[in-house]
């Protein structure tokens, strides 16, 4: 276990983690020179196109600091067998590294990680400095109790800054200048003195002395055809093999171990996980639901790991399956996905409109855009989402309650209290006026402002509503992409927010009923109707657009009855023939009107949705 270091790679988004992960893979010859390819560790097509980290990824490497074999000698006597390219672990160091993502909305993937490591290098890029994402990252590497390293990456670019930026992250880090890294992860330059420190710095997994009994704790997981639910693990206790029986504590669900094996970076079966270890245990189950993340597989009598604490969705969108696309395949689907993204929650729902959907609960809108993608490219689903909402606390006759559909939303409740969030953002000085312009558009109260290294620190708060209103957008816009931010959940405040509910030809819609803030929602109300008279197409009679709220209305469109010509045939004669006709053409509509249903296609649906 000596020769053992677990760690992980931190950083704010774009800082340069996927490609120093893809630089200690060359080094160390886990990946032959010809499989190599830029962010090697990103396996979803997702992450390759957006150019970001979406899932965090181990991967198992053997290091040889002292005698370190040239990269093309390795490799030509590595390509035999993968096998034979493992046997010089008994004379190396094992690095079992986590590539984790970088930005916000994957701060859990990140905390899972961390619990499964001893040590991280915390990467700041040298031209843009430190970013919130490197404040939040560092906090939680603090918390766990990891040595951290501190690296300044990008020095190829020789940023004027450079200087500044070193003693900004031994500021943070509470170390010496001198022991800040400055590396290249483009060229590979520092990078093999990067690794030389986490052998030396970082320490070696604790020795737990066990007679027979063994615990590990999964902190990840991935659904295989053949192998059932791949449980990725981290041993703390003993040592688990393949073909022994093993049960998880937290569903008291048994099962023999069909394969164990580790990361190389592919899945590499070995027979064996020692303690230390961070490698896969291949169940055999085949129901998602048993294997939950943060659960602990045991052997013999162990307490329960700690775990992690649960994900707490703060964006509720609904989804509802359109096209070919069935209830019953878009559920599986979200269920297959959530062994992969333990944020994922949901819980089935019905609309009138759309049929039967599903409720599901994101971390934030690039949660929720990434998973979108990922349900039409890996399971071919077509679908439609609702507006997002955010879960709000009300008290209505002195009964309390959490509402999370628009639809159950009571007209008068005495009291609405809804979630908020401490944020921080990071921005040059420069840009500071712009930002606080922002605090009358999103409620925004600063707290606190003070200086970091390069950059202006501006602690605040804000309701939880106003980050799905365009939030990240409107900063970016207005610093030129410069600032940056990270938010947590802080508690509660009491809010005067009304549901909004629009009917058409005098029938309520629910699908596009929404909660929406008193001051903005005759705005709102307003821009829907508008948005309807533009979308929906005329018909036979006139439809009535509506918007409702607190039983009153509060904004009205009418889209005209389609207008045909009856007495186009006719000519010349007696005008009382086509007086008649135009009497009775008005009676018709008035019948059609009494007896017609507007019926909201997912076509105007989905236009009505998009921004």
């Amino acid at each position: 276990m000596s020769n053992i270091r677990n760690f992980v790679i931190i950083a704010h988004i774009d800082h340069g983690k996927s490609t120093l992960a893809d630089r200690f893979l060359e080094i160390t010859g886990a990946v032959p020179e010809r499989e190599m390819r830029p962010q090697y560790l990103d396996q979803l097509e997702l992450e390759r196109e957006r150019g970001i980290t979406i899932k965090m990824a181990p991967v198992r490497m053997v290091y040889h600091p002292q005698a370190l074999i040239s990269k093309h000698e390795f490799l030509n006597k590595s390509q035999a067998s993968i096998p034979k390219r493992l046997e010089i672990a008994d004379s190396g160091y094992i690095l079992n590294l986590i590539d984790t993502p970088g930005h916000s909305d994957f701060s859990y993937e990140v905390s899972r990680a961390l619990a499964a490591c001893e040590g991280a290098i915390l990467l700041v890029d040298a031209a843009k400095g430190i970013q919130a994402q490197t404040l939040s990252n560092l906090r939680s590497a603090e918390k766990a109790g990891l040595k951290i390293l501190g690296a300044v990456n990008k020095i190829d670019l020789q940023p004027e800054n450079l200087e500044k930026v070193l003693e900004s992250l031994a500021e943070i880090l509470k170390t010496p200048k001198e022991e800040i890294l400055k590396i290249s992860a483009k060229t590979g330059q520092g990078v093999k003195e990067l690794l030389d420190a986490v052998i030396k710095k970082v320490p070696p997994p604790r020795e737990v002395k066990t007679q027979g009994a063994a615990k590990a704790l999964i902190f990840d997981s991935l659904y295989d055809d053949h192998k059932g639910i791949l449980a990725f693990v981290r041993v703390f206790e003993g040592e688990f093999k393949t073909g022994e029986e093993v049960c998880l504590l937290a569903r008291e669900e048994k099962f023999k171990i069909k394969e164990s094996g580790y990361f190389a970076p592919r899945l590499t079966p070995k027979g064996l996980l020692r303690e230390g270890e961070i490698g896969y245990l291949a169940t055999g189950l085949k129901e998602p639901d048993l294997v939950k993340i943060g659960d602990t597989i045991a052997k013999g009598e162990v307490k329960t790991l700690p775990g992690y604490r649960e994900a707490a969705p703060v964006v509720f969108i609904s989804f509802y399956p359109d096209g070919r696309s069935r209830f019953e395949d878009l559920k599986e689907a979200i269920t297959r996905l959530r062994l992969n993204d333990a944020a994922l929650s949901f819980e089935p729902e019905s609309n009138d409109a759309l049929g039967r959907g599903l409720k599901v609960g994101f971390l934030g809108q690039l949660h929720f855009e990434i998973t979108s993608d990922r349900l039409r490219r890996e399971f071919n689903l077509e679908f439609l989402t609702s507006f997002p909402t955010i879960a709000y606390r009300v008290i209505e006759a002195g009964k309390e309650r959490v509402v999370k559909q628009p639809q159950d939303f009571p007209e008068k409740p005495d009291k609405v209290f809804e979630p908020m969030i401490r944020v921080e953002i990071l921005t040059p000085e420069s840009y500071l006026n712009q930002i606080l312009n922002l605090k009358s558009l999103f409620d925004l109260a600063i707290i606190e402002i003070r200086n970091l290294g390069l950059n202006l620190l501006l602690h605040g708060r804000m309701p939880l509503s106003e980050l799905i209103r365009d939030f990240d957008d409107r900063l970016k816009s207005v610093s030129a992409g410069f600032a940056s931010f990270s938010y947590e959940l802080d508690g509660e405040e009491e809010t005067e927010v009304e549901k909004l509910e629009i009917l058409i030809a005098g029938e309520l819609q629910p699908a596009l009923t929404r909660i929406t803030k008193s001051k903005d929602i005759e705005h709102e109300a307003r821009l829907t109707v508008e948005r309807l008279k533009k979308f929906l197409p005329p018909l036979q009679f006139s439809q009535a657009l509506q918007a409702r709220a607190k039983g009153r209305i509060i904004a009205r469109e009418t889209i005209p009855a389609l207008r045909k010509d009856v007495t186009g045939y006719l000519y010349g004669g007696d005008r009382t023939r086509k007086m008649k006709l135009w009497k009775k053409q008005k009676k018709g509509k008035e019948k059609l009107k009494k007896l017609a249903k507007v019926s909201l296609s997912p076509a105007v649906f989905r236009e009505l949705l998009k921004k």
